[in-house]
């Protein structure tokens, strides 16, 4: 998700400050970490004076800007019901002095103004498709056990025993983490049809290409035989 909102033209400084308090006092972000679908969230202010552009000639703006960036497991509705339950005066405060900002709860309005300000996402790159937070942070137990168990092996100093009892510690310590994460769930409908008309789209264009190509081919025999 991006979303970009403008400050307020006079106040808009406060949101820093907002920012500092919650670094020095994590525990008001307590709702938000304990959301575990969620696998990254960051709020910005951007300067007016430093808005990012492609020319040679700085955008001029009137105010600062807040943008911010996560990425979540789910649908669109789940994650701002989520967000909103869960931390509703966190997010006030977070978008505290943002210019029309209408407050997490009701949802309703909350939901419309993300919308309002939301820019879509084009092109989205998963390291782990199909694997959901608690997924990667089962695999990174199992990682590091590894790793230990290969240390305990590599020791010329242990023995067959040893290493046994090593290995079935670490099993037992792990045991919940060796379970497989199933296919993922569609985040809805839309989006489910709209992969189905992509891959529909991708195989018709490779039997346009392969056709070309094949008449290209032909067409480039003729001419040498002449």
């Amino acid at each position: 998700m991006i979303v970009i909102t403008p400050l307020a033209k006079r106040l808009g400084w406060t949101n820093k400050w907002v920012f500092r308090f919650g670094r020095s006092f994590p525990r008001t972000l307590a709702g938000l970490i304990g959301l575990k679908f969620i696998h990254f969230a960051r709020w910005v202010i951007i300067p007016k004076d430093a808005w990012p552009t492609l020319c040679e000639d700085k955008e001029k703006l009137d105010r600062d800007t807040m943008l911010f960036l996560s990425n979540f497991n789910g649908t669109w509705d789940q994650y701002i019901d989520a967000f909103s339950d869960g931390i509703p005066t966190g997010l006030d405060l977070f978008w505290y002095k943002n210019a029309r900002y209408p407050g997490s709860v009701p949802i309703t309005p909350f939901k419309d103004y993300i919308r309002a300000n939301q820019i879509n996402c084009d092109f989205y790159y998963n390291a782990t498709p199909g694997a959901a937070y608690r997924d990667i942070v089962s695999a990174l137990r199992v990682k590091r056990a590894l790793l230990e168990l290969e240390e305990v092996y590599r020791d010329p100093d242990t023995s067959s025993e040893e290493f046994a009892h090593a290995y079935r510690t670490k099993l037992k310590h792990i045991q919940n983490d060796l379970t497989t994460q199933g296919f993922s769930p569609v985040a809805s409908i839309s989006t489910d049809v709209a992969e189905e008309h992509r891959q529909q789209f991708n195989a018709l264009q490779n039997t346009f290409n392969e056709a070309w190509l094949k008449q290209y081919n032909t067409g480039e025999d003729d001419n040498a035989k002449h």
